[in-house]
């Protein structure tokens, strides 16, 4: 069964996860990508929603057992094509050329919160699951383009709180702080989801303009990352173990 599969309403593109907690490593974000490049290429869809199959979590953050192995192995080459593949998700989904709204089902954790923050919206459930950067606690230092995408989307005041104590926050926090557009029970998520994701019919073409101007900060420090940075030995990846 494949981990990632889309289906058309509308005018909108509805992408589920289905791997488990939908842990990051290289095959998860290499078949979230192929997706979005067929939803892209080969739909006429004018909006992206992306939720999860499973009952109470989103999306969980870096696969830490696929991680530590390769960094204990000290396969270098690997961990950094990792990271690479991971801040290409993050950059295809900051300026997909459609409107993008996560709708966050359960827990968002560590790098699944971070992907959220690249969405143009985000609707979250309210009655399970956290908003969370643990990242403080795990030993794994965030790199520039992933602080980027936290100040997008999350007043500053949060993101230092956030970021610093590994506070959770609810939805109904994150919606208070404006880091979600709303915060909905499960029985009404995708409704309510779907609805906004209806309302936005909006043309690709200035769509993606928009966005390249927005967005050129975010995007010129994920470029300034993905090779120098990393190798610089600045982001040193054996602290994860």
């Amino acid at each position: 069964m494949a981990v990632v599969e889309y289906t058309l309403d509308e005018h909108v593109a509805i992408l589920t996860m289905k791997s488990g907690e939908n842990r990051f490593n290289p095959d998860f974000l290499q078949a979230l990508l192929d997706v979005l490049e067929t939803v892209e290429n080969e739909t006429d869809a004018q909006t992206l929603v992306v939720t999860s199959a499973h009952e109470k979590i989103f999306a969980n953050g870096i696969d830490l057992e696929w991680l530590v192995p390769v960094i204990k192995k000290r396969d270098v080459g690997a961990a950094k094509n990792f990271f690479y593949l991971m801040n290409k998700l993050f950059k295809k989904t900051l300026t997909y050329p459609l409107i993008t709204i996560a709708g966050i089902n359960g827990h968002a954790f560590a790098g699944g919160a971070i992907w959220s923050c690249a969405f143009d919206f985000r609707f979250m459930r309210s009655d399970r699951g956290f908003f969370c950067f643990p990242e403080v606690d795990l030993g794994i230092p965030f790199l520039p383009g992933m602080l980027a995408l936290l100040k997008k989307a999350i007043p500053m005041y949060k993101v230092e709180e956030m970021v610093y104590g590994g506070k959770r926050l609810t939805a109904e926090e994150c919606e208070t702080h404006h880091i979600i557009t709303k915060a909905c029970h499960m029985d009404s998520l995708m409704s309510e989801t779907l609805a906004y994701a209806k309302s936005l019919n909006k043309k690709r073409e200035i769509v993606r303009e928009i966005k390249a101007r927005m967005y050129q900060p975010i995007v010129q420090a994920f470029d300034v990352e993905d090779v120098p940075y990393i190798e610089s030995g600045k982001f040193n990846i054996e602290v994860i173990s």
